[in-house]
């Protein structure tokens, strides 16, 4: 009697140990499993951070610097870091004649003065009104690419593309409407809606 209770003992105390066991194989695999998803979302957010900084921009730096030409930045990139990507300024420039830490747009021109070119700057804008500039405002319908280019975000192609649509169409009719061009939306319009004006 006394081995058939002994028995029953041991066999209720091996039953036991298996099953908890199996109790703690099961909430390490469900631990691994937690583990697992976590580190597969962050993976997932990590590539959608690098998809996002990829989006490049390319801007022409000229002028008073050490290495003029295309550069290709990031998006959302600074004035700045065109600067610095083409060399820095020259000793001869004016680091006034350019808000650096505006953002860049596709297609712009940044080009940098000297501070000879700088205090000739007034005679430039004195100038510029016999090539479509109005009250201090480019005239989208008589301004050259030369006098187009220099609002800001506005390059030499987004320039010939605003002179190509005023001669499709007859010129403008708003100022607004010069968010028919391509590249030139709302962020871009921002920027040089207080500089233009059309009649």
């Amino acid at each position: 009697m006394k081995k058939k209770i002994f028995t029953a003992i041991c066999f209720m105390a091996l039953l036991l140990s298996g099953c908890m066991g199996a109790s703690e194989s099961y909430f390490e695999k469900a631990d691994m499993g937690t583990e697992k998803e976590e580190a597969l979302t962050e993976a997932a957010s990590e590539e959608s951070c690098e998809t996002e900084s990829f989006e490049e921009c390319y801007v022409y730096v000229c002028g008073a610097v050490k290495n003029p030409g295309v550069y290709q930045l990031f998006s959302k990139s600074r004035v700045y870091e065109a600067v610095l990507a083409a060399g820095g300024l020259l000793e001869n420039a004016c680091e006034d004649s350019i808000n650096q830490a505006e953002e860049v747009s596709d297609g712009q021109m940044i080009r940098i003065l000297t501070k000879e070119e700088a205090k000739e700057a007034p005679m430039q804008k004195e100038g510029a009104a016999a090539s479509g500039a109005s009250d201090g405002k480019i005239n989208l319908n008589t301004a050259d690419a030369g006098a187009l280019m220099t609002l800001p975000g506005i390059g030499e192609s987004k320039a010939r593309s605003i002179l190509s649509y005023r001669e499709e169409n007859g010129g403008f009719s708003s100022v607004e409407e010069i968010m028919n061009i391509t590249g030139i939306k709302e962020g871009v319009y921002s920027k040089i809606k207080e500089y233009i004006t059309v009649n």
